[in-house]
């Protein structure tokens, strides 16, 4: 399945350290993908637990806009799978909605935009108000013009006003508006996110990686209490 987008995934331990690590996860992933990642990048689940997100990229213009550095893994993975689903159509309606700012305040707001994608109406190409009212007199007969008058109608306002009206938007790609119909909450948290498309879980270490990770807790906890100490013994200036 070929990647929708990706993240750089980084080793949030290790960046506190000043030893910054992280690599590339390609969506949509696989939880032994996301295990091999994991550890080559030191998120052992023993002596490193927790990540975050650098940056994103991929070909969805402007999700990433709103998402943030410390996403949850499954949750993007399900939206990439949901992603690729979609029909290229249905991939431009997306993008158009989401440039209008419409249901982009989490990651699960997104998620259930996906699912009400029906609710949207997208008309490629038009990107400015003579177009849009030139489809709405010429193609949908929405006002009744007069083969004599329409020579000097005014076009352009009448679809700004029908823009207005409606709450539509120009979206680098085209028009979208909302065409009726009931927005469900199909998604209300990682809970429903079925088991094919759950993806994080820690590396399975060794009796020795283990033994080494622990090892690397009680000598950075020694290297702590000893800074600590030696800071109380400096006499004060």
């Amino acid at each position: 399945m070929a990647a929708l987008f990706e993240a750089y995934i980084t080793n949030a331990g290790k960046y506190a350290e000043g030893r910054p690590v992280g690599e590339t996860l390609k969506f949509p992933t696989s939880a032994p993908e996301v295990e091999a990642l994991l550890k080559r990048i030191g998120v052992d689940g023993v002596r490193y637990q927790e990540i975050f997100i650098t940056s994103f990229d991929g070909d969805v213009l402007g999700l990433y806009d709103h998402l943030s550095e410390y996403e949850n893994l499954d949750e993007l993975n399900h939206l990439a799978r949901l992603f690729s689903e979609l029909s290229p159509g249905e991939l431009e309606t997306f993008e158009a909605v989401i440039n209008k700012g419409d249901h982009t305040s989490s990651v699960a707001d997104i998620i259930n935009l996906v699912h009400n994608l029906d609710c949207y109406e997208f008309f490629p190409g038009v990107t400015e108000d003579e177009t849009l009212g030139r489809i709405y007199i010429e193609d949908m007969e929405a006002l009744k013009v007069t083969e004599d008058v329409l020579p000097y109608f005014d076009f352009e306002a009448y679809g700004r006003d029908v823009r207005l009206n409606e709450g539509g938007h120009f979206a680098p790609g085209g028009y979208v508006r909302r065409s009726g119909g009931d927005f469900q909450e199909a998604y209300h948290g990682i809970g429903d996110i079925p088991a094919e498309h759950r993806v994080f879980s820690f590396p399975r270490l060794s009796i020795p990686e283990q033994m080494a990770a622990y090892k690397g807790i009680i000598d950075g906890s020694s290297l702590e209490h000893e800074r600590r100490a030696s800071q109380k013994e400096q006499p004060e200036r």
